[in-house]
């Protein structure tokens, strides 16, 4: 499985997932089957509200699912739509957080829970 995690800062496994995906600077993607990690840049970071492209954003590369702390109803219908499951973060890493996955405690995102725009410090204003 190819887990895509938004982070702020890259410190490999320790680095701490982000908390709005669309104005996250950075993307770690890890194939759990490999256990392989990769990190791109946020190729969409710098849009409008309501303008995300989580697929540009993610510069073709292909994921099965996202966990991340927060997300927008655009982005999350968007990836949804390409049968991208987005999961709401509950631990602080991305290692803590794929250890959560790999447990099945790990809640998907609603289009009720999702954050209502992006707050001057880039994270999510909910």
């Amino acid at each position: 499985m190819k887990v895509c995690f938004p982070v702020k800062n890259v410190q490999a496994l320790e680095s701490e997932v982000y908390g709005h995906f669309g104005s996250a600077p950075v993307f770690i993607l890890v194939d759990t089957e490999k256990r392989e990690a990769l990190t791109i840049n946020n190729a969409d970071q710098h849009h409008a509200k309501g303008m995300c492209s989580p697929l540009s954003a993610l510069g073709g590369h292909e994921i099965d699912c996202v966990v991340v702390g927060g997300i927008g109803g655009g982005a999350l219908m968007k990836l949804n739509q390409a049968g991208i499951t987005v999961y709401k973060a509950m631990g602080l890493t991305v290692n803590d957080n794929l250890n959560l996955l790999n447990a099945g405690r790990l809640p998907v995102f609603q289009p009720g829970h999702v954050c209502a725009g992006h707050s001057v410090s880039g994270g999510c204003s909910h």
